[in-house]
């Protein structure tokens, strides 16, 4: 984990001449943790190609690991699952460490919730100043008890119960992973779990479940709100899963695409859920050339190449609606409204206060330290756009350990006079460990 080796890993990134070429992004995170968990509650064997195997995924195997399940690797990349079946998690050893990833901490917590055993979670610094109250109130409904850190931080131990109790539950905030804890907390919940979205997150969860053979229905109502029902006691059947390419490390190779002049470039095997592309929309009405080619679809979850050509952007005023499709990447899309014509206005976004950092903050100081002009809102940010203009650089950019506050800069960097310094790239391997390769195949990195 990133917290294991104390020595900062600094980098500058330095203007870059026209990217061109194909690049593949590592595969989505979100479906990598999912599969994993999913496969471990299936009685028999998954495959799973294409898995992300960054330090968050790998944390959340040998969570299961410890929880009985068998899983390993071959040599041609493909992971193997040999699922304990739904109820069947064992009491774990010693604790499970996290490490930077908030998506399996929280997923796993609701996995644990209607198992009769105990768990220990640790983690990062990082994360150990998020806040899991968002979880732990919802699963302490369904009967598990929780011994948290002040502030309902890590470090926490949890047990569940067994059996649990059916949970009807209206999401307070739109959070693709409260979501999914209560819905895994529900596989092994005798009777129906309920779960209503008024504002919809990231469906892989529930595509996921149908796939393994839950039975999970989503109704949606007119106004958009999204009301799940799973029936609790659940069989899984093991699944091949092809994982696609995380959108949200696209993103990092489609900006710098769209801002370093002269440049083409094709990102292959991008998932592209409707949950998930806010991004794509919002650079396209920025002015950003995007194509989607080789549309298909892979295990139920859309899929396309993407290419991405130099464009001339326009400041931007998104509906703050929009924040669930594009969480992750405001960071990068604030990069690219720095370098847009105009004023960008981004509103809606307290969610942006409690993630790997508060990304708002972090982002607010990196922009103005690299010379752009920025006010920080309560919900979010105005940015001046230089109208094309490479901004002055600089830094060491402080990156608070956030994996995409680092990439993010690092994309600036490609359009900067100066350059910009990173005080600390290891976070990046959380995510991402390609990253800095990726940029050398595109001709960023000399």
């Amino acid at each position: 984990m990133t917290s294991h080796n104390d020595q900062p890993s600094p980098m500058t990134f330095t203007a870059a001449p026209a990217l061109s070429g194909s690049v593949a992004v590592p595969g989505d995170k979100s479906i990598s943790h999912r599969s994993l968990m999913l496969s471990a509650l299936a009685v028999g064997e998954s495959r799973v190609e294409g898995l992300l195997e960054g330090e968050d995924v790998l944390a959340t195997a040998a969570a299961m690991r410890a929880m009985g399940a068998d899983i390993q690797r071959d040599e041609d990349g493909v992971w193997h699952i040999h699922g304990v079946g739904v109820g069947g998690l064992l009491q774990p050893q010693e604790a499970l460490d996290m490490g930077n990833s908030g998506t399996s901490t929280r997923l796993l917590m609701g996995l644990v919730a209607s198992h009769a055993i105990t768990a220990t979670f640790v983690g990062d610094a990082s994360l150990s100043k998020r806040p899991m109250a968002r979880v732990t109130e919802p699963l302490s409904r369904v009967g598990a008890s929780f011994t948290t850190s002040p502030g309902d931080r890590l470090p926490l131990t949890m047990t569940g119960a067994c059996p649990a109790v059916p949970l009807d539950y209206t999401l307070p905030v739109a959070s693709a992973q409260v979501k999914s804890a209560i819905l895994l907390a529900g596989l092994n919940t005798p009777g129906i779990t309920r779960v209503v979205e008024p504002i919809p997150t990231r469906d892989h969860s529930e595509r996921m479940l149908k796939g393994f053979g839950a039975d999970l229905d989503v109704e949606v109502q007119a106004d958009g709100t999204r009301i799940i029902t799973l029936k609790g006691e659940a069989e899984l059947k093991p699944q091949n899963i092809v994982v696609p390419g995380d959108p949200s490390s696209a993103a990092f190779p489609m900006v710098a695409a769209l801002l370093v002049p002269g440049s083409q470039v094709t990102i292959a095997n991008v998932g592209l859920n409707a949950t998930r592309a806010g991004l794509i929309d919002l650079l396209r009405e920025m002015g950003g050339s995007i194509e989607i080619i080789n549309a298909r679809d892979v295990g139920g979850e859309p899929v396309g190449d993407l290419v991405v050509t130099a464009s001339a952007l326009n400041g931007v005023e998104p509906d703050p609606a929009r924040a669930p499709s594009m969480i992750d990447e405001y960071p990068v899309a604030f990069v690219a409204a720095a370098f847009a014509h105009g004023r960008s206005i981004f509103r809606g976004l307290d969610e942006l206060r409690v993630k790997e950092s508060d990304r708002i903050a972090t982002m607010a100081t990196g922009l103005r330290a690299i010379g752009v002009t920025v006010e920080e809102l309560e919900d979010g940010i105005i940015i001046e756009g230089s109208a094309g203009q490479p901004l002055p650089g600089g830094g060491p950019i402080a990156t608070k350990l956030d994996h995409r506050i680092a990439m993010s800069f690092a994309v600036a960097g490609l359009v900067s006079r100066d350059g910009v310094t990173i005080d600390d790239m290891r976070p990046v391997a959380t995510s991402f460990p390609t990253f800095t390769t990726l940029l050398q195949t595109l001709g960023a990195i000399a």
